[in-house]
């Protein structure tokens, strides 16, 4: 969808982000993210982060007002009669616990010494240690990336999926860098806008460099997120014959990023949709519907 602005002697043509591009634009950043994380286990007061987190005073303070002003916490007088504020989860933000069951078990078993950092998911209904599975509302069969045709929908393109927003977002540290570090590989191939688009164009079946080059963004900087992909394990270059491109795939860890994916698709467009439609369209390919991705329980369900 296009916002005209006017201006003088002119007509500026704005393009509004869809689903994707809304979510990533707030989300798509390590410190948001952890603030989340922190108001699931308690954090309600500025203090309760600053106690928690290795963050400074002003993006603490920018962070909580985008989150305030996504709806995803509702600042609130505390219930002591102080006149200080509390921090809760909103609706929306209490939503977000499904994108970050699936960043954790993604980290837990494909990023290098995570598995003694993060902590434990055990199911509350079966009381047993468990991973998130990603199913079809449909079938009920589990649906990984290589299972779901996945398009462009009504408000799909690479340009109104890039992540908007006024976060400043840190520079992609990848494994052994400092800082919180929670969710380090996580934030390398989602935590900017051209990383975030390469991943997406690699699920809707970038191969080549000339199919990547679709997100807009300068060839140097294509050929740098693909070569930092690679080196993260998120892509491998395939063999090709001689004289061809060189080539991509999702690897193991790049289609495990599925589940990570999709939950940021469906917050994004519960939360943030477009008014001319999705930003994706779905089938999943055993019952050839359209997909409706639940998480369920790998030991009891």
């Amino acid at each position: 969808m296009l916002d005209a602005r006017r201006t003088p002697g002119s007509l500026t043509l704005t393009v509004k982000p869809n689903a994707i591009g809304s979510a990533l634009g707030l989300l798509g950043d390590e410190w948001s993210l952890l603030i989340v994380r922190g108001a699931f286990e308690g954090a309600r007061r500025y203090g309760d982060w600053k106690a928690r987190l290795p963050i400074s005073d002003s993006v603490l303070t920018a962070r909580l007002g985008s989150l305030v002003d996504a709806d995803v916490l509702a600042r609130v007088a505390a219930s002591d009669g102080s006149g200080r504020h509390d921090y809760v989860l909103t609706a929306a933000g209490r939503d977000l616990w499904q994108l970050l069951l699936c960043i954790w078990a993604w980290e837990l078993h494909h990023v290098p010494g995570q598995a003694d950092r993060l902590p434990r998911m055990a199911h509350a209904t079966c009381g047993q240690p468990f991973q998130p599975v990603l199913r079809c509302v449909r079938c009920r069969s589990a649906a990984g990336a290589d299972e779901v045709d996945a398009r462009f929908g009504p408000s799909g393109g690479f340009e109104r999926s890039a992540p908007v927003g006024s976060n400043r977002r840190r520079p992609a540290r990848g494994r052994g860098g400092s800082g919180p570090g929670m969710f380090a590989d996580t934030m390398a191939v989602i935590g900017s806008r051209w990383s975030s688009a390469v991943l997406g164009a690699a699920f809707l079946g970038a191969r080549r460099f000339r199919d990547f080059e679709q997100i807009g963004a300068p060839p140097t900087v294509v050929a740098d997120r693909l070569r930092s992909f690679v080196a993260l394990g998120v892509l491998e270059p395939t063999g090709g014959e001689p004289g061809e491109p060189a080539a991509y795939r999702l690897s193991a860890k790049g289609q495990a990023l599925f589940p990570v994916v999709v939950s940021f698709l469906v917050w994004g467009e519960r939360w943030h949709p477009a008014p001319d439609g999705p930003a994706v369209v779905a089938t999943h390919r055993a019952c050839g519907s359209i997909f409706v991705p639940e998480l369920s329980c790998s030991v009891c369900d």
